[in-house]
């Protein structure tokens, strides 16, 4: 099941020409009681949380908790042979928490310092950025009309969430929305191509949180 995790973080790499000295599956677990002991008994329950200490001396330590069951579904109805309506919700929980730990190694590589709202929305982009080459690369190149709705419409939030936690999410959601519909129509309308497409998306990435929250629809 972990092979299936480290291809997701290839692509992700792979797209946005990064590269992370760590392998995803190095810092997977998937027990729920280890993941509790982690957080130190704080923390929402969720079948994919990305856990982060840093101690005194600035170092950083980080583990991915996956739900074992979610992995099961991921492999036995794996969106990397055929990315459906069916397995899109269990591709994207997987993705995200992998997003959050490329990228989150990314700017640790840097020393530039990452905040939750940030990691959300990087999160948001890349279930657009790496939905549409999957569906693309299992559909002959066709782009699917309507990723868009299905990815960012009609989200449901925890009722659990914190008035904080809910406007992080409902931002990040907001603004990735924008962005990734920009490009989204003008790949439909063939006002751009891939090649457009993926400079576009390695430029946002590089980009420092504030330009990203104000980033016009690209094209």
């Amino acid at each position: 099941m972990s092979e299936a995790v480290r291809e997701l973080q290839r692509r992700i790499e792979d797209l946005y020409e990064v590269e992370v000295p760590a392998d995803v599956r190095d810092y997977l677990i998937t027990d729920a009681r280890l993941a509790r002991i982690l957080e130190g008994g704080a923390g929402r329950e969720g079948p994919e949380r990305l856990l982060v200490r840093q101690d005194d001396e600035e170092t950083l330590e980080l583990s991915l908790y996956l739900d074992e069951a979610l992995l099961r579904r991921f492999e036995a109805d794996s969106p990397l042979r055929r990315l459906h309506d069916g397995n899109l919700e269990t591709f994207c929980t997987v993705l995200e928490g992998v997003s959050h730990f490329v990228y989150l190694a990314w700017c640790a590589g840097r020393d530039r310092p990452v905040s939750l709202l940030e990691l959300e929305l990087q999160a948001e982009v890349d279930k657009y950025a790496v939905g549409l080459s999957l569906a693309a690369e299992q559909r002959g190149g066709r782009v699917p009309a309507g990723l868009c709705r299905r990815l960012f419409e009609g989200v449901r939030y925890d009722p659990a969430l914190g008035r904080e936690e809910h406007r992080r999410y409902a931002l990040a959601n907001d603004r990735a929305r924008a962005f990734c519909r920009g490009l989204h129509e003008a790949l439909l309308a063939r006002r751009a191509g891939g090649q457009r497409v993926t400079r576009i998306l390695r430029r946002y990435y590089r980009l420092r949180p504030a330009a990203k929250l104000a980033a016009p629809p690209p094209v």
